[in-house]
């Protein structure tokens, strides 16, 4: 991959990660949950699936998948009810009264954040079918195709790190301002909404 195509597919990556989407909304409801450092593995989670994703394109199966409707439908009823699920659990959380101690978190496992990033990343088939449309154009077959792909991938989680990194921080700082149930109370039904909002857009995407 020549150094021009890469600076193009790392502004691309920018502008995909900084897009608003079910894994913004995820790693904010962990931050405003867990704090930084704690709801960051949900973040981990989110690029581990594509990870995935990219090693599915890179092997010729995200065609196969993105031709199938019976795939692609399977896939997107379970990422809309996972994010339901994610949306009720958001709304039915029970807030902390942080007046006089910030040490009340909740404490959240970081494998239980990783899967819960893994699935919310996973499950959304328009993703895959985004990459396989996208990432082609970057990939000049007439050189080793692992290298490139390694590259790719390397270059969209590193972004896709920071930019939730950015999403998760803001939350956790949300969260110091939040010192009442009340204020706790309503936040949370917000990321349940949002929650709801995404699974109801991925509901309407249909096969290209």
């Amino acid at each position: 991959m020549s150094l021009e195509t890469w600076l193009a597919f790392f502004a691309a990556c920018w502008v995909i990660s900084l897009s608003p989407g079910a894994g913004a909304i995820a790693s904010m409801s962990s931050g405003l949950q867990y704090g930084f450092l704690r709801g960051y593995w949900n973040a981990l989670g989110l690029q581990l699936a594509l990870i995935v994703q990219i090693a599915i394109v890179a092997a010729g199966l995200g065609a196969v998948l993105a031709t199938s409707a019976l795939a692609f439908t399977l896939i997107k009823w379970f990422g809309v009810a996972y994010l339901v699920y994610l949306g009720i659990k958001q709304w039915r959380a029970l807030p902390s009264d942080l007046a006089d101690s910030d040490s009340a978190r909740p404490v959240g496992k970081p494998l239980a954040l990783v899967t819960r990033g893994f699935l919310v990343n996973i499950s959304n088939p328009k993703a895959l079918v985004f990459m396989l449309a996208i990432l082609p154009q970057f990939i000049d077959p007439h050189l080793p195709l692992l290298p490139q792909y390694l590259t790719i991938g390397a270059t969209m989680v590193s972004v896709d790190l920071i930019v939730m990194a950015g999403y998760t921080g803001l939350a956790a700082k949300v969260l110091r301002a939040l010192k009442t149930p009340r204020q706790q109370r309503r936040m949370n039904r917000t990321f349940a909404g949002l929650f709801v909002s995404a699974a109801a857009f991925l509901a309407t995407l249909h096969r290209a």
